[in-house]
């Protein structure tokens, strides 16, 4: 497994958007206060020219998107390379990106939702470490987050234990001014299938989402990774955006028909953004429905995802979580 090396202040993060971009005046002062907070820290920002446009849910054409995220890719500054924002589009760009180019100048490369198609595609393809947290525009707000703060931290090399959260926003809030924090107003409670679970193996997952477009395409490269660690065995990640009780139970059955979870050592679920049943199965059934007969912990309700704040979850690391009493630990190390 590839680790890019830490990065250091002085180093310059490169900020692109490889699905959509941003527009609205509170988005684009959003990007300059995340520069302003990096530059406070000690880090320099450059962002690719398809950030601040956007057409019909894209940034750019697919080539284009896929020629800016190499321009970082070959820039010996960037040392992290972070999403602009989510979207729908970027499996469009996969076609155009040199995943060779990309493995010989490891770097780390970060977002969430819609950008777990590269993400995924980066570990799982090139055997090298990303890392699934906030997009470049979580970090705009005027105080950091705890979540922001170690975020950081771990890419620069230290060794935490990340801890669950207090409370999360459930839901969506309206920016005004651009410095707005996460607004959490529901209390966090992490739910397990055993009354007490640790679960370890190497992290994988994302964006359920997007991880169905990916099965089967040539892209596909996740059964091999599987059986490559197979001794170390894999802890999934997993979270959907808009996924029904339906469409998580087959995309469920489908990942695992394809081999995703045969050297499966547990399963940690992020909250569902929006969700939704024609025949009134809950979430934790739904996944329960495919998951339950391979006799794993699943874990429900984590601070992964869409539903901040979210952990920092790197994809390729070892990984030791801890869920007790409705709260979650996690550790990562190479």
């Amino acid at each position: 497994m590839i680790f890019p090396r830490w990065i250091q202040k002085g180093d310059k993060i490169g900020i692109t958007a490889c699905s959509g971009g941003k527009t609205s005046p509170v988005d684009l002062l959003r990007l300059d206060n995340a520069a302003g907070q990096f530059k406070k820290r000690g880090y320099l920002t450059e962002e690719t020219s398809d950030v601040r446009t956007e057409e019909k849910g894209r940034s750019a054409p697919a080539k284009e998107r896929a020629e800016e995220l190499h321009s970082l890719v070959k820039n010996p500054e960037v040392s992290w390379v972070i999403q602009a924002c989510g979207g729908d589009y970027l499996a469009e760009m996969l076609t155009y990106a040199d995943f060779e180019l990309i493995k010989k100048h490891p770097k780390w490369y970060q977002g969430y939702s819609d950008p777990t198609g590269l993400l995924f595609t980066i570990t799982t393809n090139c055997d090298m470490a990303t890392v699934y947290a906030g997009n470049y525009g979580d970090f705009g707000m005027a105080k950091w987050h705890r979540c922001l703060e170690e975020n950081v931290a771990i890419l620069e090399g230290q060794e935490l234990v990340q801890k669950s959260f207090a409370s999360y926003k459930n839901g969506f809030a309206e920016r005004i001014t651009g410095d707005e924090d996460y607004q959490e107003d529901t209390p966090v409670k992490w739910e397990c299938t055993q009354d007490c679970a640790e679960l370890t193996g190497r992290l994988l997952g994302g964006c359920l989402d997007v991880l169905l477009d990916l099965v089967g395409t040539r892209f596909d490269k996740t059964a091999e990774f599987c059986e490559r660690y197979r001794n170390d065995g894999i802890l999934w990640y997993l979270e959907s955006f808009a996924l029904s009780s339906e469409r998580l139970t087959c995309g469920l059955w489908h990942l695992k028909e394809a081999g995703w979870f045969r050297h499966a050592k547990g399963f940690v679920f992020g909250r569902p953004t929006f969700f939704s049943s024609d025949y009134e199965i809950s979430y934790r059934e739904a996944v329960e429905s495919v998951l339950g007969e391979l006799g794993l912990p699943i874990v429900f309700e984590a601070d992964v995802g869409h539903k901040a704040p979210r952990m920092t979850m790197i994809n390729g690391a070892m990984a030791k979580i801890i869920v007790s009493e409705g709260k979650g630990e996690v550790l990562m190390t190479k």
